[in-house]
């Protein structure tokens, strides 16, 4: 006759918790953000005022062909807002998809003013 033997669960709790060290370890802690992106809809109204342009790069950031730091954008776009405004936002080769989202983060927080990526064609 057979007889069945205990299940060892020693060996099934140490993978258990390999598996868990492993991803604790290997997951990243920093904090990520949302940021709302709309597409362009056809037929809106054109807008008098002129547009900001901002060019963003791996290792600078441009307004208007002057450099600016990031965390000095708010006052540098602060003279050129009229208004509601629109920037535009033209990103170089290289530059990851982090800085662009911190660019993103910090130009929603200034009021009347919308945000337009450019994407190379």
């Amino acid at each position: 006759m057979f007889q069945r033997r205990k299940l060892s669960l020693t060996s099934l709790i140490d993978v258990i918790f390999l598996l868990l060290l492993f991803f604790m370890l290997s997951s990243t802690f920093a904090q990520f953000s949302e940021v709302d992106l709309a597409t362009a809809g056809q037929g809106q109204a054109v807008s008098e005022a002129r547009p900001i342009f901002l060019q963003l790069r791996a290792d600078e950031l441009r307004l208007n062909a002057r450099a600016v730091p990031l965390d000095g954008l708010a006052a540098a776009i602060a003279p050129l807002a009229k208004g509601d405004s629109r920037v535009l936002v033209s990103t170089a080769a290289g530059v990851s998809a982090q800085r662009l989202t911190d660019l993103l983060v910090a130009l929603r927080g200034i009021p009347h003013l919308s945000v337009q990526v450019l994407v190379p064609s």
